[in-house]
C-alpha cells in the first residue's frame, strides 16, 4: 500500500511538473512585441511599432532593411503558417502528419507546381529589386528561425526546421493559385450528366446552346464515371490544413459619388476559414516608399495593400484556366497515346515522397503533351483512364512574383495596370483606386479562345487535334473598366459581359450579389465610409424572395400541418435577410436542401449528390430551375411507374424540411432563430484533434450573413441541425482618400498565429458583429499607442 502511495505521489509529481514545463514554454514562446534585438543583414537601426492590434508598423532607413524586418516579424507570428503554406504544393506533408497525408502529397507533387517555381525561381535577374528585397525577407524568416522561439506546433510535431528559399516563395503562389480553380471539381461531373443523361439535363446549369454537335458524338453514350475525379480533388481540397480562396466582393466608387468627393476602395476577400486566418498586415515605412500591405505568410510583397497614393484589392475571376483531356492510348503500347500526327510515348519522372515514421513511397508521374496524368496521381481512381490536366499556371512563364511586387510598387494607373499583364493565372479581378480620382477593374489572366465546336465544361477529346487548339487573346481583350462615367466599379465572381461577341468561359458564381451591390450603388451619389461598412455586411439577398415566391406557390395550404402553415406565413412575409434573429433563412435554407435532395439525387446517388453541393454550379442552378416546371430533374428515375412533377417534389421536400426542423429544435417555429443554425468556428489544423481543439481553435460563433449575400459566409446544404459555416470575408477592408489614415479593416481573428498571443483572437467578437478597427498610418498616433520593439545590426551593441 505504501508502495502504491509512493508510485502515485511520483506519477502526481511528474504531471505536475509536466504541466509546470509546458506553460512555462507557452509563456517563453510568446512573441517579443517589445525590447531590442540583434538582426544580422540589416545595415541600420531598425524600429518597429506593434499596434494595439499587433500590426507591425516598420520604420526602416531602405527598404531592404525594412524586408528583412518584416521576414523576422511575419515569422515570429507565422511560422507554423508558413511552414504548411510551403510544404503542400511539393508534396511534403507527410514528412510531418505522416500517411493521413500520403493522397495530398501524390497529387500534388505531380502535377508541377514544385518544377514551375523551379524554373521560375532559375529565370530570375539577380539585380533586380525584387530578387534582392524577396532574398532580404527570406534572411528575415531564417533569422528567426535560428534565433527565435520555435512555435509549439513545429515543436509537438517534430519538425525539423529548414531555412526558407525563393523556391518555397513560388511553391505557396502556386498552391494558392490552384486552390482558386473549379474546373477540377465541376468538369468532371458535367461530363458525367451529359454521357448518363444527354444535354437536356444540363440546360438547367446554364450549359444552354454551347454544345458542339462533334463532341456530342463522340462522348454520348459512353459514361466513364469521370466524377471519381471531382470527388478525389474535392477531398484533397478539403482536408487540406491550408484554406482555399472561393470567391469574394470589391468595388470602388468615384468621387463623383463620395460626399467628400475622393475615391472609397471596399473589398472582402473571401477565403475558407481556418486559424490563423490567411493575411498577416504590416506597414512599411521609408525615405522612399510606404504601403500597408496584407500578405500570405511566407511571401514577401502583399496581395491587398494601400498608402496616401492608391489602393488595391482583389476577387477571383472564376475564368477557366484548366481543361482536362482523355488520352487514347495506343492498344499495343500503353507507354503512347495517339495525336493527330501518329502516336506519341508519354513522358515518366520518378518522384519519392517521405512519409513520417513509414518508408518512402516511390512515385511514377505520367505526362502527355497536355500535362499530367491526374488519374494516375488520385489513389480513389482504381482506372486504366488516362486524363490529363492542362493548367495554365504551369503551361505559361511563371512571373507572378514579379507582377506583385509592381502591384505594390506602383507608381501610377498606368503603371499598375501595366503590372497585372504579368499574371497569367489565376485570373483575378483586381480593383485599383488612388487619391488622384482614378478608378479601375482590370482582370489577369492569360484567356483565350477554342473552336466552336468544344466547350471546356467537360472532358476533352486529347486525340482529334481540335480539342486543344487554343487562340491566345491580347491582355487588352481582358475585361475591364477604367474610369466608367457611371463612377463606380464592382466585382463579386459574377460572370463579365462579352466582349467582341466572346462570352469567357468560367466558374461563375450566380449574380445575387453583383445585382445587390450595383443596386445599392447605382442611385447614392453621398457615399461615406460608414455608409460602405454597413454596406460590406448587408446580408440581404437580392434572389431569395423570387425563389420563395416562385416554389411557394406550388404549396397548396390546406395540406399543410399548423407547423407547415407558420413557416410558410414567415417565409412569405421575409424580406430575405440573414439577421441571428430571423427564422425564416433557417427554413429556407433547409427547403433548398431537400428540394435539391430529391431534384438530383436520384440521378447522382448519394456520393455525387454531396460533391455537387460544394460546386459553384449548384448555386448557379437554383433561381432558374426552380421556375422550369419542364426540367427533367423532377422526375425520380428509381420510380419506373410514375412521374413526378414540379409540385410533387417540392411539396415533399417542403414537408421534409419543416419535419427536420421540428425533429432538430422543436415544433415552436419561433425558436428557430438564424444564429442557432449558422455558426462559425475558426479552425486549426491541430485543433481537429479533439483534446487540442479549445486551446486551438476559435469560437464557436452565432453569425449572420448566408450564401451568395454581400455578407458572405459560405456553407454546404445540408440536413445538419448547426450549419457550419465552411468560408467568408478572410478580411473587410475600407480605404477612404478623404481620410486615408483612419481607413478600416477588421480579421476574422486576429495578427498573430501564437495562441499565447494576445493577438491570437482579439478581433474574432469584432468580426463577426460587423465591426472595424483602424488601418493606421499617423506616426505619432501609432507611437502613442504601440509598443517598441528596436532592430539594431549586429555592429552595434544590444542592450
Amino acid at each position: 500500500m505504501k508502495l502504491i502511495k509512493k508510485i502515485l505521489l511520483v506519477l502526481s509529481f511528474l504531471i505536475v511538473l509536466v504541466v509546470i514545463v509546458g506553460v512555462s514554454y507557452l509563456q517563453y514562446s510568446k512573441p517579443e512585441y517589445e525590447g531590442e534585438l540583434t538582426l544580422g543583414t540589416i545595415n541600420k537601426e531598425t524600429t518597429v511599432y506593434f499596434d494595439d492590434y499587433g500590426v507591425p508598423h516598420i520604420y526602416a532607413d531602405n527598404q531592404k532593411d525594412a524586408m528583412t524586418t518584416l521576414g523576422y516579424v511575419h515569422a515570429q507570428d507565422r511560422l507554423w503558417q508558413m511552414e504548411l503554406m510551403r510544404r503542400i504544393a511539393p508534396g511534403r506533408l507527410s514528412e510531418i502528419f505522416g500517411g493521413a497525408a500520403l493522397k495530398t502529397d501524390r497529387f500534388f507533387s505531380g502535377i508541377g507546381i514544385d518544377e514551375n517555381s523551379a524554373k521560375a525561381v532559375a529565370q530570375l535577374d539577380k539585380n533586380s529589386p525584387m530578387y534582392i528585397l524577396t532574398q532580404a525577407y527570406l534572411d528575415g524568416i531564417n533569422q528567426y528561425i535560428a534565433d527565435g522561439i520555435t512555435p509549439v506546433e513545429i515543436r509537438l510535431l517534430g519538425i525539423e526546421q529548414e531555412k526558407f528559399t525563393l523556391k518555397d516563395v513560388y511553391n505557396i503562389f502556386g498552391f494558392m493559385s490552384f486552390s482558386f480553380a473549379m474546373a477540377q471539381k465541376t468538369d468532371p461531373l458535367l461530363t458525367d450528366i451529359r454521357d448518363r443523361f444527354g444535354a437536356d439535363y444540363l440546360k438547367d446549369f446554364g450549359i444552354n446552346g454551347e454544345l458542339g454537335t462533334q463532341q456530342l458524338e463522340s462522348f454520348q453514350g459512353k459514361y466513364k464515371e469521370y466524377s471519381k475525379i471531382s470527388k478525389s480533388v474535392a477531398n484533397l481540397l478539403e482536408t487540406s490544413p491550408v484554406p482555399a480562396f472561393i470567391g469574394s466582393n470589391s468595388w470602388v466608387i468615384g468621387g463623383e459619388k463620395t460626399k467628400n468627393g475622393k475615391v472609397i476602395l471596399a473589398n472582402d476577400p473571401h477565403i475558407m476559414y481556418s486559424q490563423p486566418g490567411t493575411w498577416y498586415e504590416a506597414h512599411i515605412v521609408c525615405p522612399n516608399y510606404e504601403i500597408y500591405g496584407y500578405y500570405i505568410a511566407g511571401t514577401p510583397f502583399p496581395l491587398l495593400g494601400h498608402n496616401r497614393d492608391y489602393a488595391y484589392g482583389l476577387t477571383m475571376f472564376e475564368n477557366d484556366d484548366v481543361d482536362f483531356f482523355q488520352e487514347e492510348e495506343n492498344p499495343n503500347n500503353p507507354k503512347q497515346y495517339k495525336t493527330p500526327e501518329g502516336y506519341k510515348n508519354y513522358t515518366y519522372q520518378q518522384k519519392n515522397i517521405k512519409v513520417k515514421d513509414s518508408v518512402d513511397v516511390k512515385l511514377n508521374v505520367k505526362t502527355s503533351k497536355h500535362g499530367p496524368i491526374i488519374t494516375g496521381l488520385l489513389d480513389e481512381l482504381k482506372t486504366d483512364k488516362s486524363v490529363a490536366m492542362y493548367w495554365i499556371y504551369t503551361q505559361q512563364k511563371n512571373q507572378i512574383l514579379e507582377a506583385v511586387y509592381e502591384l505594390s510598387h506602383a507608381k501610377n494607373l498606368e503603371s499598375f495596370h501595366k503590372s497585372i499583364e504579368l499574371i497569367h493565372a489565376p485570373g483575378l479581378n483586381i480593383m485599383y483606386g488612388d487619391a488622384k480620382g482614378n478608378i479601375a477593374w482590370i482582370t489577369s489572366g492569360k484567356l483565350y479562345k477554342v473552336d466552336q465546336s468544344v466547350n471546356t465544361n467537360f472532358i476533352l477529346n486529347g486525340a482529334n487535334g481540335i480539342d486543344d487548339k487554343k487562340a491566345f487573346l491580347a491582355f487588352a481583350k481582358n475585361p475591364q473598366a477604367i474610369n466608367p462615367p457611371w463612377h463606380y466599379v464592382y466585382s463579386s465572381n459574377n460572370q463579365p459581359t462579352p466582349i467582341d461577341g466572346y462570352l469567357y468561359p468560367g466558374y461563375y458564381l450566380p449574380k445575387d450579389r453583383a445585382i445587390r451591390i450595383d443596386g445599392l450603388l447605382s442611385p447614392k451619389n453621398d457615399w461615406t465610409k460608414e455608409d460602405v461598412s454597413k454596406m460590406i455586411v448587408d446580408n440581404t439577398s437580392a434572389t431569395a424572395q423570387t425563389i420563395v415566391a416562385t416554389m411557394t406557390k406550388h404549396l397548396n395550404p390546406a395540406e399543410l400541418s399548423k407547423t407547415e402553415k407558420e413557416a410558410l406565413t414567415v417565409l412569405q412575409t421575409w424580406k430575405a435577410t440573414h439577421n441571428l434573429e430571423d427564422i425564416a433563412p433557417t427554413i429556407y435554407n433547409k427547403w433548398i436542401y431537400f428540394y435539391l435532395k430529391n431534384t438530383l439525387e436520384d440521378e447522382f446517388g448519394e456520393e455525387n449528390f454531396n460533391l455537387l453541393l460544394s460546386t459553384h454550379i449548384v448555386k448557379q442552378m437554383i433561381e432558374a430551375q426552380t421556375q422550369n416546371a419542364n426540367s427533367p430533374w423532377w422526375d425520380n428515375i428509381n420510380t419506373k411507374e410514375k412521374k413526378e412533377t414540379q409540385l410533387e417534389i417540392l411539396t415533399k421536400s417542403f414537408k421534409e424540411a419543416i419535419a427536420a426542423l421540428e425533429n432538430q429544435w422543436g415544433s415552436g417555429v419561433l425558436q428557430w432563430k438564424w444564429g442557432k443554425v449558422h455558426q462559425v468556428t475558426f479552425q486549426h489544423p491541430i485543433g481537429k484533434v479533439k483534446m487540442f481543439s479549445k486551446f486551438f481553435n476559435v469560437g464557436p460563433f452565432e453569425i449572420a450573413g448566408s450564401n451568395e449575400v454581400i455578407d458572405n459566409q459560405l456553407f454546404i446544404y445540408s440536413n445538419d441541425a448547426i450549419i457550419p459555416v465552411k468560408g467568408g470575408p478572410s478580411t473587410r477592408r475600407i480605404i477612404d482618400f478623404s481620410d486615408v489614415e483612419n481607413s478600416w479593416s477588421v480579421l476574422p481573428t486576429g495578427q498573430s498565429g501564437n495562441p499565447m498571443s494576445k493577438h491570437y483572437s482579439d478581433q474574432s467578437e469584432m468580426f463577426v458583429k460587423g465591426k472595424f478597427r483602424k488601418m493606421k498610418l499617423n506616426k505619432k498616433e501609432i507611437e502613442a499607442s504601440s509598443t517598441k520593439l528596436v532592430f539594431k545590426p549586429v555592429k552595434q551593441s544590444v542592450k
